[in-house]
């Protein structure tokens, strides 16, 4: 009898070690879970300007990088924007961010630069009436050099950049050279915008949702020359089965002709109705392109960036040039095998013929 009770002992013992024992596994798996991770340092150039006042609220509220990262924002300004720049900064702290640990606004690029993870170029130097192309290509290239010099030195070394002011690609590119310690593939340019722009202008078309259309393409440089593809685009029509675009509107000459250039021309539009340049759209572009950069694209989903060309579909390699990409565990790869056909060739060689123009005259700048 006693012996039985030795025995029945022993079990609960034993019963009451596995349950301690997984009760401090739950514990410890939710305590993983719950884990913060660690700030995430993201400078925005020109965050004084509209497009700037537009993004840093956006990445502060973890629009571009997820709702459970918190961030650091360093914000970059000329000196005359100073004054305005603090005011920005009053407005984030009043805002009470959950996610933001901490705001730098500054007018020292090397402080702006400082440890920083992600960078958001916005500041340049506009075209202003009267300036010739070249009065403006110079101008930003020495912005451009100048920051990629405070970021090669400053920037953490997986440092992922995304230029905004245009010239955008020419810009990254000139940023590219100046920054050589930064990866090439960790140098993008915002084409991210005009791509949103075609997926809005298909939407608006056939009646659907804008989510319900995929795959559209921005070839080329960020301007008027650039080429918006839907020959490889869906859609998930309004009784739920999914078509080609070109199915589905059935118009060729419009996708050829008014769709091409409503999207070419679109920034253009927006200045003449409000007066001032796309900003909520560009900053909402912005957010898109890092975050399906850093979090990964959606199966079976391309997006458009402007990278560093590789040669991919017949284009030079030495410029930066917008392709359908995915993203993958914070790494972009340009789309395969894509059939391109006659009228997209010519459109793709003449954005392409642009770049390179460009870049004979960023570098004849430099010079």
């Amino acid at each position: 009898m006693e012996q039985e009770h030795i025995i029945l002992l022993q079990k609960i013992l034993v019963l009451l070690f596995c349950v301690t024992l997984f009760w401090k596994i739950i514990k410890y798996m939710c305590g993983l879970l719950n884990m913060e991770k660690e700030p995430l340092t993201v400078l925005v150039t020109g965050a004084a300007g509209q497009i700037g006042y537009a993004l840093v609220p956006m990445i502060a509220r973890g629009v571009m990088l997820g709702p459970d990262q918190p961030v650091i924002l360093h914000m970059l300004d000329i000196e005359p924007a100073a004054e305005a720049l603090n005011g920005v900064k009053m407005e984030l702290i009043d805002a009470a961010f959950p996610l933001l640990r901490g705001v730098v606004a500054t007018t020292d690029v090397a402080e702006a630069c400082k440890g920083v993870n992600i960078a958001v170029m916005v500041g340049g130097f506009p075209r202003k009436e009267g300036m010739e192309r070249k009065d403006v290509m110079s101008k930003n290239v020495s912005i451009y050099k100048a920051q990629a010099a405070a970021l090669e030195q400053h920037a953490a070394p997986d440092c992922k950049v995304l230029v905004v002011a245009n010239p955008a690609n020419t810009n990254a590119l000139i940023l590219k050279e100046f920054a050589p310690s930064i990866p090439d593939k960790n140098i993008t340019c915002l084409t991210r915008l005009d791509h949103n722009r075609a997926l809005g202008q298909i939407s608006e078309r056939l009646n659907v949702h804008v989510s319900e259309v995929k795959n559209v393409i921005i070839w080329g440089n960020h301007s008027s020359t650039q080429y918006p593809d839907v020959n490889h685009a869906s859609v998930i029509t309004t009784n739920g089965a999914e078509k080609s675009v070109k199915d589905a509107i059935a118009n060729d000459d419009w996708l050829e002709t008014e769709f091409i250039t409503t999207v070419q021309q679109r920034g253009a539009a927006i200045i003449k109705a409000r007066k001032l340049s796309s900003a909520l759209s560009a900053a909402s572009a912005a957010c898109d392109h890092i975050r399906d950069w850093v979090l990964g694209t959606l199966k079976g989903t391309w997006v458009s960036m402007g990278v560093y060309s590789d040669g991919s579909y017949g284009i030079q390699p030495g410029i930066i040039y917008s392709f359908p990409v995915t993203c993958e565990k914070g790494q972009w790869s340009i789309v395969q095998g894509l059939k391109v056909d006659e009228f997209s060739r010519d459109k793709m060689d003449a954005t392409a013929k642009e770049l390179m123009e460009e870049k004979s005259l960023a570098y004849s700048c430099l010079n």
